[in-house]
């Protein structure tokens, strides 16, 4: 404690009020450094406060040359900014708003400035600044207005309306700023007719004027201005509720993130002008300003996160993404004995396209072309063989962990209801086997068809695409415990990535709605006819995302490998369908004495490796993908795992095999035989 007091006094001595503004800035932040000591107890800052104003109440002299000191600062920085705008883009844009928060971790501000808001980061740098403002008691605020932030009996304030004045400026910026985003074009015509024809925004600014100036000729504390501030504050609420009625159309018609930001910057403006109507008809002025103090802080620290901008502006395009994805996904769970031998037969045909994709990648790495022009080709090779699956209803075992994902996680969205859990693991264990049997699909037809081609290859003589040499080689590359694990996760994440990429673009395409172009403009319909025109609409309307997850996983598992090389990580793809086919060609051509070789098993173990890696990655980021959009927090996980280890002891086999699924819930699971006697036992409660 003592060394506490001597530093305030220290403290106290070198005020200046006549020093150059950098140095009067300075000797704030000091002050305030010294108020937050070891910044772990909020109590004992409040502590430090009480006594700074002993120490002022003991010193006269200093208390006037504080005084003078504080008229300074009043009179040479402009607090507006720090009311109206801390915390908001200076560009109602995503990217603008990006680049700025960039800027401000890396480039420092100057304590020489007139700008409060500037200053501010600099005062109160850290959330425990929040909290001791919040800490502070009634008695500490009343002796601080009263000690320093009234001016000395006999001297004559600077400014003796400034609180006044500086509130309705913040409050005139603000409203204006709020005034404009509702009427911006983006968010004015996806309004709902009824905000439409009520006007909210249009009527704004005569409120407020009507409110200025009752406050300026009555006083805010008079009866015409708490009636002007009740008023604008129910035209405010009537303004939010406008802008809520655009999400209608931005669930219907595609998400922007540009507008998911503007809207995100409207609702946070309409809460700051409430915060400072309350400043403004408070009976309690230095409760109040704490109070809004203590938000500011919070709020600046808030603005200065890139992960926080990232998440609440792309919050609703993850759920947007999530939930086409959720619906693509339905198709690729098997939930019936039938199901399960559909797609047994769709991936046997995945596999068999596959095995033509493998040599021609053997093909193509066999032709020595550079990085770039070979991992292009590569890339192309595999979006076609993607495509003509998808085009034949066949199905690649790794693409679906992160489509499966998000339909699992929409289970997640009532888990008040009794069998919740229950249905939650049903959902693991159909999403289980369906890989199960898509993974034995593929790869029972891919092994085979490789071994096929390459004896095929060599009876014909053409045997300079794979030597012995690159098939030693290969099952060297792919041996357990290299870095196989390593390499099948990259792959997994690529999976991954399709889908999110796979999700935007349809978003997009429904956004701009490209569908109404292709059917209705004059241009397409001159050019296809009009009833082609409508097909060919309602055709990519329904399938931009599935070749757009192709085409992009494809050129993604070509191309990265030597992106990354470039920069001199080594990274190369491990698709467990086209690992297996590589090892396939390989043993033919090694022969059966590669049966003796320990380098052929341990390569059969990376397929292994490969496939659950695949898998699991993928799923697990899309999973949490899906978890976040769906805003699914504090689900009890442990019941949800307890749940899965019940189902593991009690039915094994369900996780591989399309055996009956019992839910210890629901009884009547029992008897599920088809899938609409599934659906209607999975519906919640």
């Amino acid at each position: 404690m003592a060394t506490s007091q001597l530093e305030l006094i220290q403290h106290l001595r070198a005020l200046d009020p006549e020093a150059p503004i950098a140095d009067r800035h300075l000797w704030l932040i000091e002050l305030l450094n010294w108020v937050r000591g070891e910044s772990h107890d909020p109590e004992a800052a409040v502590a430090r406060v009480r006594m700074l104003l002993d120490a002022a109440e003991l010193r006269p002299e200093w208390l006037q040359l504080w005084h003078h000191w504080w008229a300074q600062f009043l009179s040479t920085t402009d607090a507006t900014p720090l009311l109206a705008d801390l915390g908001f883009a200076p560009h109602a844009a995503f990217f603008s708003e990006l680049t700025n928060r960039l800027r401000r971790k890396m480039l420092p501000v100057t304590p020489e400035t007139t700008d409060l808001g500037e200053l501010f980061d600099l005062l109160f740098p850290s959330e425990f600044d929040a909290k001791w403002l919040r800490a502070l008691d009634t008695d500490t605020l009343r002796r601080l207005r009263a000690l320093l932030f009234h001016a000395a009996p006999g001297d004559q304030p600077a400014k003796p309306d400034y609180a006044q004045r500086v509130l309705l400026d913040a409050l005139t910026y603000a409203l204006g700023q709020i005034n404009a985003a509702g009427l911006s074009p983006d968010i004015r015509t996806r309004m709902s007719p009824e905000a439409m024809r009520a006007r909210p925004f249009h009527d704004l600014p005569t409120i407020f004027e009507t409110l200025r100036h009752a406050v300026l000729e009555h006083g805010r504390d008079s009866a015409p201005s708490l009636v002007a501030i009740s008023q604008l504050r129910e035209q405010l609420d009537a303004c939010r509720a406008a802008a809520y009625s655009v999400y209608a159309h931005l669930e219907e018609h595609g998400i922007s993130v540009h507008i998911e930001f503007q809207m995100r910057q409207l609702r946070q403006r309409i809460i700051r002008v409430k915060a400072l109507l309350l400043c403004l008809e408070t009976d309690a002025p230095a409760q109040a300003t704490a109070q809004l103090l203590s938000h500011l802080v919070r709020v600046n620290r808030d603005s200065r996160s890139l992960r926080s901008l990232m998440r609440t502006s792309t919050e609703l395009l993850a759920a947007k993404v999530t939930e086409r994805n959720a619906e693509t996904g339905e198709h690729y769970i098997t939930r019936t004995p039938s199901d399960y031998g559909r797609m047994l037969r769709a991936a046997a045909g995945g596999g068999t396209v596959m095995a033509f994709t493998t040599w021609a990648k053997l093909l193509i790495v066999s032709l020595g072309m550079s990085a770039f022009w070979g991992g292009l080709t590569a890339g192309l090779n595999y979006a076609l063989s993607f495509v003509v699956i998808m085009l034949l209803h066949w199905t690649v075992a790794t693409k679906q962990p992160a489509m499966t994902a998000p339909a699992m996680a929409a289970k997640l969205k009532n888990m008040d209801a009794p069998d919740a859990a229950e249905n939650f693991v049903s959902e693991v264990v159909y999403l289980l086997r369906s890989q199960f049997v898509a993974i034995v699909g593929n790869l029972g037809l891919v092994i085979p068809v490789v071994m096929l081609i390459t004896l095929g290859l060599n009876y014909l003589g053409w045997d300079g695409v794979l030597d012995l040499k690159h098939s030693r080689q290969i099952l060297a590359e792919h041996h357990m415990l290299g870095l196989t694990v390593v390499f099948a996760a990259g792959t997994g994440l690529l999976l991954f990535a399709s889908s999110l990429i796979a999700g935007w673009v349809e978003n997009w395409f429904v956004f701009h709605r490209l569908d109404s172009v292709i059917a209705y403009h004059p241009r397409s319909t001159h050019l296809l006819g009009k009833e082609r025109a409508v097909r060919w609409g309602r055709y990519w309307a329904t399938h931009i995302s599935g070749y757009t997850a192709n085409i992009s996983l494809g050129l993604m598992l070509g191309l990265i490998p030597p992106i990354l090389r470039f920069f001199g990580i080594g990274f190369e793809v491990r698709h467990v369908t086209l690992v297996s086919g590589q090892i396939a060609a390989a043993s033919v051509e090694l022969g059966m004495q590669v049966l003796h070789q320990p380098a052929f098993w341990w390569a059969v173990g990376g397929i292994a490796v490969t496939g659950l890696m695949n898998v699991a990655c993928s799923f697990y980021f899309a999973f949490r993908l899906a978890l976040t959009a769906h805003n699914i927090t504090g689900v009890n996980r442990r019941r949800m795992y307890m749940a899965v280890g019940r189902r593991m002891l009690r039915q094994p086999l369900s996780f591989v095999l399309p055996v009956r699924v019992k839910s210890a819930q629901a009884p009547s699971e029992d008897a599920l035989s088809n899938e609409a006697t599934l659906e209607s036992a999975q519906k919640p409660g």
